[in-house]
């Protein structure tokens, strides 16, 4: 079962969908810890304020359950759910974020028209070095590449299996996130400057961008989650 955490903050059903579009056979909207504890994934979407999202979370107790959880099973944050995960936010003055990850979400420059709203690249990153053929760290398709030749594979997550580099994804956000360690970053994405839209960490994955807006590839993305094990 999929947890969807419901706390009032964007067109959660959308997501749900876009799982059960994917693959999913049971997907569930919830604020209820009880069933997001019994997932066997779970996904963090949103859009809005960081403020607000940290209040409604902490209300409804469910901060415990992400903290308890999000290393442990398969998790994926969409859009808000990213930013989350970050330390604090530059958003209605300093405010504080989850801390998953030690990082600052910034506002675009004045310079540069806000939201970012639309289909944009996202570039995916590589490894520093070479991971050992065969390790289930890398891709599928990766594997077979790298056996025999010096070439750099591509970040080992299997999130992005088969979304080729320069895909593009849809984006609405003001905000994005900065974060302090760059090995986290999965993807980049050029909006006047270049900012993390995908990051990922063991079974976390989190996008700036929307899967579930992002018509086929956007389902390849959410296909290769419903397919973790």
């Amino acid at each position: 079962m999929i947890a969807v955490i419901d706390y009032g903050m964007g067109n959660l059903r959308s997501v749900a969908k876009a799982l059960e579009s994917a693959g999913a056979n049971e997907v569930k909207l919830s604020s209820d810890a009880g069933i997001i504890q019994q997932a066997d994934k779970i996904v963090l979407p949103g859009v809005g304020a960081i403020k607000e999202a940290m209040r409604e979370l902490k209300r409804l107790g469910l901060i415990k359950v992400i903290n308890k959880n999000i290393f442990k099973k398969p998790f994926l944050g969409i859009c808000l759910g990213l930013q989350l995960l970050f330390e604090r936010s530059e958003e209605g003055g300093r405010v504080r974020g989850l801390g998953v990850f030690k990082g600052t979400v910034r506002r675009f420059p004045d310079k540069l028209k806000v939201p970012h709203m639309g289909w944009n690249q996202i570039n995916i990153k590589y490894q520093k070095s070479p991971a050992k053929a065969g390790s289930r760290l890398l891709l599928n398709d990766e594997r077979e590449k790298t056996k025999n030749t010096n070439q750099k594979p591509k970040i080992s997550n299997l999130f992005l299996k088969n979304i080729p580099d320069g895909s593009y994804f849809y984006f609405c956000h003001s905000y994005y996130a900065a974060p302090q360690d760059k090995n986290i970053i999965a993807a980049t994405t050029d909006y006047g400057l270049e900012f993390a839209s995908a990051i990922r960490k063991d079974n976390l994955f989190a996008c700036q961008f929307h899967p579930e807006k992002s018509q086929s590839l956007g389902l390849k993305l959410l296909k290769n989650f419903v397919e973790l094990k």
